[in-house]
């Protein structure tokens, strides 16, 4: 199995994927809390890690090595995951960061004025 995109990992431990990333991010804590066929479940230390230091390119790498390893060792947890993968990184691309927007209006008579985020479709004046 591919690495998980370290950066995917970082933004859902940050919350920057908004509530449907924080579901994606328990999901991910509920599969790494399975216990594989042949021992102890182990991720979770990395995952809490990470949770603590969502910015922590270093963090979601050993977390995405951690996940690779375990997916390797353990087909049914391999299968999971790439369940997993597809959620997240569907969810990626909705994603469209942050959210901090800074705009200014000033001086004169203005015309028509929108100040807007994520617009998903048109923006009428009328006539």
């Amino acid at each position: 199995m591919d690495l998980i995109a370290p950066e995917l990992l970082m933004a859902l431990a940050g919350g920057t994927a908004g509530a449907a990333g924080e579901q994606i991010w328990t999901s991910l804590r509920s599969l790494l809390g399975r216990r594989p066929s042949d021992g102890e479940p182990y991720g979770e230390g990395e995952l809490t890690a990470l949770a603590e230091a969502a910015d922590s390119a270093e963090r979601a790498a050993e977390l995405a090595e951690v996940l690779a390893l375990r997916a390797r060792q353990d087909p049914a947890f391999a299968e999971a995951l790439a369940a997993w993968r597809r959620q997240a990184e569907a969810l990626e691309g909705m994603r469209t960061g942050a959210g901090d927007v800074h705009n200014a209006i000033s001086g004169g008579t203005q015309g028509n004025v929108v100040q807007a985020r994520d617009v998903h479709g048109s923006i009428n004046f009328g006539g």
